[in-house]
């Protein structure tokens, strides 16, 4: 009998395509990117969160005291300017007579400081509104100094007669609801009580007012001496009115966000909090030490400010926000691992195996969040991240049946969010790790594949 030979079996391009790596890469690749859409979401979930946090900081800010900004002493003084026009008339006989007549114009003038020395200590305090916390302070400020109307005395021509008994010395105040203790101002020695409004809503619209003596042939300096007790949030400022201004602030607060037209000349921060001291001249700023109410020209005393803001060393949803879209260089690794473990092990995983995969790594970011806003950023970052990284290691080696897939899951999510968690504090050094993430992950693909073929 005759040999019958069989011929050689043969595989059908659809058979062929649905077994091709190409076609796997780039479902698989389809699928990684379906997941890492879902970060945007997650992102809108942070970032309500967020507001929340806000409106309820808000709310307590209202409450409490908004953020600071001091401005003054400012002197107004009323005065009367006095001119007496001498004049030559000849009448229709040619005789010739002397005629005076006197004018008199109401003024109004701003005067600045001649010296200015502000002293401030600021005590943080939080209270709770639900589950957020709001840093506030209480601030003990005092504001000494001397006014030198002599300038006004100066003129040129005609005489100019003050009316201290309309002259009044306002302070601008951004948020007046905060004012704790009443405060206390002395012109001299004499101690003035405060009046509500400065009288002079153009220059300063918030703050109060304290109404002057009436002086006789009164000295052309004048000191003062002004003590607040005032409360508020977010941050503290003051304007250096004075010809010569000297600033010093001291707090407990360790963390310090100095603001402003101008830093600190000197600033210490120590366990025991912050010191910070500002020597400013009036020619940094510009507006003059004293100017005449016409109408024609105003200046803004709100241009030139000084201070600090009080924030927390690190805000919890700014941290969280910051980490999402490192979700996507996760989900694209493991899926790498996941790949190179298919064909190692020449057995490939269902597509449902990768979206588990996917799914829990994106369920970290809602773990750390929930977990975040109870327990503290730190400890929440270690349990969702510890969590997370058994949770896919053990659905790796169960659907791999290899501990080896395992370990290499867990050590490869253990190293990225170990160095996630570096990165969240050394910002500056993002492109050089992600630059080194690339190297190697191209590396260990390029191991990988070494051994592909032109068929596969």
């Amino acid at each position: 009998m005759s040999e019958q030979h069989q011929p050689p079996a043969t595989t059908s391009p659809l058979c062929k395509l649905s077994r091709s790596l190409i076609l796997r890469i780039l479902l698989v690749s389809l699928l990684g990117l379906l997941a890492a859409l879902l970060l945007f979401p997650i992102k809108g979930i942070v970032q309500q969160r967020s507001n929340d946090q806000q409106a309820a900081l808000q709310t307590i800010a209202h409450h409490w005291g908004e953020r600071q900004v001091v401005i003054g002493p400012v002197l107004v003084v009323p005065y009367v300017e006095h001119f007496t026009n001498v004049d030559t008339v000849t009448d229709a006989n040619g005789q010739s007579s002397v005629v005076s007549k006197d004018f008199y114009n109401d003024r109004t003038a701003i005067l600045l400081p001649k010296n200015l020395e502000i002293r401030t200590d600021i005590k943080e305090e939080y209270q709770q509104q639900g589950m957020h916390n709001a840093l506030l302070y209480n601030a003990n400020i005092s504001l000494t100094g001397q006014f030198d109307h002599a300038v006004l005395l100066g003129a040129d021509e005609g005489e100019r007669r003050i009316q201290w008994d309309k002259a009044y010395v306002m302070v601008g105040v951004s948020d007046t609801k905060a004012l704790d203790i009443a405060s206390s101002f002395f012109w001299k020695d004499e101690r003035i009580a405060l009046q509500p409004g400065t009288r002079l809503l153009s220059l300063l619209p918030n703050g109060f007012h304290a109404p002057l003596p009436a002086e006789e042939n009164s000295a052309a300096t004048h000191e003062f001496k002004l003590n607040l007790n005032l409360r508020g949030s977010d941050g503290l400022f003051f304007a250096p009115l004075g010809e010569s201004s000297k600033v010093r602030m001291s707090s407990s607060w360790l963390y310090p966000n100095f603001q402003g037209s101008l830093l600190p000349g000197k600033q210490e921060t120590s366990e025991q909090g912050f010191n910070a001291e500002w020597e400013i001249p009036h020619l940094v700023r510009d507006y003059p030490q004293y100017w005449i109410l016409d109408g024609k020209q105003s200046y803004s005393l709100e241009n030139f400010l000084i201070g600090v803001n009080f924030h927390e060393k690190s805000s919890l949803y700014p941290q969280i926000l910051h980490l999402v879209p490192f979700g996507g260089v996760f989900i694209g690794l493991a899926f790498m691992l996941l790949l190179a473990a298919e064909q190692r092990i020449k057995r490939r995983l269902h597509l449902l195996h990768y979206g588990l995969v996917a799914m829990g790594l994106l369920a970290f970011f809602l773990i750390l969040l929930a977990l975040a806003e109870q327990i503290g950023f730190l400890y929440a970052y270690l349990v969702a991240a510890t969590l997370t990284a058994l949770t896919i290691s053990i659905y790796t080696g169960s659907i791999l049946r290899s501990r080896f897939s395992a370990f290499g899951m867990l050590l490869l999510l253990a190293s990225l969010y170990a160095g996630l968690f570096w990165l969240r504090e050394m910002t500056s050094y993002t492109l050089m790790a992600g630059v080194g993430l690339l190297t190697a992950v191209t590396f260990l693909m390029m191991i990988a594949t070494r051994h592909l073929k032109a068929a596969d």
